[in-house]
């Protein structure tokens, strides 16, 4: 794939999921696809759980020298995003969000990890496209240069996604 196709596939990718996603958040009528989507915020919390370890794994797989198992540990995480995003998508046309219930202090360590999970969700996502696709192309070094920068971002939005869910789980309605 050359580079022009692959950055207006980053690009378009970066701007088209956070759009698709307001407006799903937005949608005054859900679908009804059954009672299995209230699952979903389940699923997805263990989806995170599972992000953050394969990422954690994968940079202790780097700094030992086992490239093999960081590529799998990190196309593992990879793809785990890629199943957050359709469980999330799916769980968003199908249910209302759930108001945290929460008061006080704890109320406003919930919005603060929210609030800095959704927005570095947002930065991380061309990150994260661009590091793997110089990693499948290749393009160790500008992989490694981008990955300083998304690698943080990216363990930080699934560990604080997971902390959201735990905050908002006694308030999902089954």
């Amino acid at each position: 794939m050359n580079e022009q196709r692959s950055n207006l596939i980053v690009n378009s990718l970066s701007i088209v999921v956070p759009v698709v996603v307001a407006v799903l958040l937005g949608l005054p009528t859900k679908l009804d696809l059954g009672a299995w989507t209230k699952l979903l915020p389940h699923i997805i919390g263990g989806i995170n759980t599972l992000t953050s370890i394969l990422l954690v794994a994968g940079i202790l797989f780097l700094k030992s020298g086992s490239i093999r198992y960081h590529r799998y540990a990190m196309t593992s995480a990879f793809t785990l995003g890629g199943l957050f995003l359709i469980c999330y998508v799916t769980y968003h046309l199908t249910n209302p969000s759930t108001k945290f219930g929460g008061e006080g202090v704890l109320r406003t360590v919930y919005y603060t990890v929210l609030l800095s999970h959704i927005a570095l969700s947002l930065v991380v996502l061309p990150l994260v496209l661009r590091a793997f696709v110089f990693a499948i192309t290749s393009q160790f070094e500008r992989h490694k240069k981008i990955a300083k920068f998304a690698f943080p971002i990216w363990l930080y939005v699934s560990v604080t996604g997971v902390i959201a869910y735990l905050m908002i789980s006694p308030y999902y309605q089954h």
